[in-house]
């Protein structure tokens, strides 16, 4: 029975206290981080004197941190992490600040801004968790296909999911926006409905979030407490310089880490001599072929310029650099709507995946009146062309922007990205400072077959814009409509293109409006870099494991096979040292 009169008053007081302890519970609780990470500490406090490491894991990001707290429970580990830790990091921590730690450009942000050499703004993490530190949340598995192409023992695979998703992953409150796109995708035949599933399959579905019910992000460096505390070791503010090499015998061995703490003083790590042990380098797809070039693995021609000894000549590091192309439609609304990341996705049969996020705009937070996802703040200007895209720009539309009505900012955005896109890059030296960004080219586009797909996902995100389940947050009279729609072109949010029966003008519309969603690979792939185990062709004791070693980017989302991938290799490796005794 409902509570009425006086009794409601009440009743709801206390449902707000308790809602307000349980948020400051959740506020403070990354407080006493140490005592649940003991093994975590300042670079600084490193004894250089201390016994070799069984494995030195170079990067803890979202393969890094699982694949640590695998091999911890048999061997003598060691992570080595350019940047801090999350849990007190509030910008870090809470969904409604996503967008504050991609806009933070300082050296201590958690997010490290570059622009590729195509113009396009985006971030790398540097933070202990790396990606999943930093990203929207959604969590959903590579399909059946993947795994097959890859080659990897699916029964292992299938053990090794979970494994993740029992310590961090959540079904997600679906919020009424991803609602709408999910009633939406349906309706114009992106279907099966699938329900809520972690699975890859073509139709529409809800997926898994590494948010918890309150809106708090559980990062890849809480799997960090599934290891075995006496076997570990984690810095942070370890900026890795280079890994050392014994070039005496007919194939050089990795030996040892060189790296610099926060207060810049140079340290040097070794690697155990016995026979298993091994350095693996797990810090990107933009961080790992820039360490192995710094290293002395590479093009020769690339490291001579920038008098690099050459340790192995390798044509093939970093190259083969893909980003998978976003773009986005801004659904201007008749009222405010909920804060949402991606929740809900439509897995086409055209090569795009459809994916939404509302209700940035509205947030009450130090960055007002901004788009979130699509957010001038990090760079997604993509009303501009990529290579008028510059700092000087987005400052003059940030000054520009206080006189736009705040009702500009309401709605939300369907997002589409290219699923397998064909496009390739690179990755070259700028300099020999491992904290400076090398020079990234992904060059959308460039192969016909992305942008046939790009046209095909913009025509479908029209009819989602057009279907009846939007029109619930946009349904408003004429002169109501055409003052949101003048609002949301001063704001600098794309809107449907006024022509998408012409192709060639939704082509140049794809490639003026291009933008990022954070989910780059390659540089140290598979037959090329490193062998199917993940060894480095060429060299001892040395491996990559991470999302660069990637030809395709897994899932809609890549995250849940990447840390899935940290925790697999971790249990082969066990297994190939140790046989039935590795007991995983």
């Amino acid at each position: 029975m409902a509570v009425v009169g006086p009794l409601s008053v009440i009743f709801n007081l206390l449902l707000s206290l308790l809602l307000c302890h349980l948020h400051f519970t959740i506020l403070i609780q990354g407080g006493g981080w140490e005592d649940k990470y003991p093994f975590i500490r300042e670079a600084s406090r490193f004894d250089d004197y201390k016994n070799s490491y069984d494995y030195i894991i170079v990067g803890g990001g979202t393969a890094g941190c699982p694949l640590a707290a695998t091999l911890s429970k048999k061997y003598k580990v060691l992570l080595v992490e350019r940047g801090g830790v999350p849990f007190t990091n509030t910008n870090v921590s809470f969904m409604q600040n996503f967008h504050i730690s991609l806009a933070d450009t300082s050296s201590t942000s958690a997010s490290q801004f570059f622009i590729s050499t195509d113009g396009v703004f985006n971030s790398r993490a540097r933070i202990l968790g790396g990606g999943t530190c930093i990203n929207a949340g959604f969590y959903t598995r590579a399909g059946p296909s993947y795994i097959k192409k890859a080659g990897w023992d699916s029964k292992l695979v299938n053990e090794s999911y979970p494994w993740v998703e029992k310590q961090i992953v959540y079904r997600p409150n679906l919020a009424p926006w991803q609602e709408a796109v999910r009633e939406s995708l349906l309706e114009i035949g992106i279907s099966p409905f699938n329900g809520f599933t972690y699975d890859h399959i073509y139709g529409t579905k809800v997926g898994g979030t590494i948010f918890d019910h309150f809106g708090r992000r559980h990062s890849a460096a809480e799997l960090l407490a599934s290891a075995n505390p006496n076997k570990l070791d984690v810095l942070v503010h370890a900026t890795v310089q280079k890994i050392d090499f014994d070039t005496s015998g007919k194939k050089p061995r990795a030996v040892g880490v060189i790296f610099k703490d926060e207060n810049g003083k140079e340290h040097k790590v070794f690697l155990s001599t016995r026979k298993g042990s091994e350095i693996i380098v797990s810090s990107g797809a933009i961080g790992s072929p820039h360490i192995l070039m710094l290293s002395g693995i590479g093009p020769k021609a690339e490291l001579e310029k920038f008098n690099i000894p050459v340790v192995l000549d390798n044509k093939f590091v970093g190259q083969g650099m893909s980003d998978n192309p976003l773009n986005t439609i801004f659904v201007p609304t008749n009222r405010p709507v909920e804060q949402s990341l991606i929740q809900t996705v439509g897995i086409t049969k055209k090569g795009v995946y459809i994916e939404a996020s509302s209700g940035f705009g509205q947030s009450g937070d130090s960055i007002s009146c901004h788009h979130g996802v699509a957010s001038a703040e990090i760079g997604q200007l993509s009303t501009i062309p990529p290579k008028q895209r510059t700092v000087e720009a987005i400052e003059a539309y940030r000054k520009s922007k206080k006189n736009i009505p705040h009702e500009a900012f309401k709605g939300g955005f369907i997002l589409e990205k290219i699923a397998l896109p064909l496009s390739r890059g690179n990755i070259s030296l700028v300099t020999t400072n491992p904290d400076d960004n090398p020079s990234i080219t992904f060059n959308y586009f460039s192969h016909p077959r992305d942008l046939k797909r790009c046209v095909d996902g913009i025509r479908i995100v029209e009819k989602i814009a057009k279907s009846k389940h939007f029109t619930n947050f946009t349904q408003c009279n004429k002169e109501t409509l055409d003052r949101l729609l003048n609002m949301s072109v001063q704001a600098n949010v794309n809107l449907i293109p006024k022509h998408t029966h012409n192709t060639e003008s939704l082509e140049q519309f794809c490639k003026d409006t291009v933008i990022t969603i954070w989910h780059y690979h390659g540089g140290c792939q598979v037959g090329k870099v490193i062998a199917p185990n993940h060894k480095v062709l060429g060299v001892h004791r040395l491996r990559v494991i991470d999302g660069s070693t990637f030809k395709e980017s897994p899932g809609t989302n890549p995250q849940a096979t990447v840390m899935m991938m940290g925790r697999y290799m971790g249990v082969k490796i066990l297994r190939e040292r140790l046989g039935k005794a590795a007991g995983l």
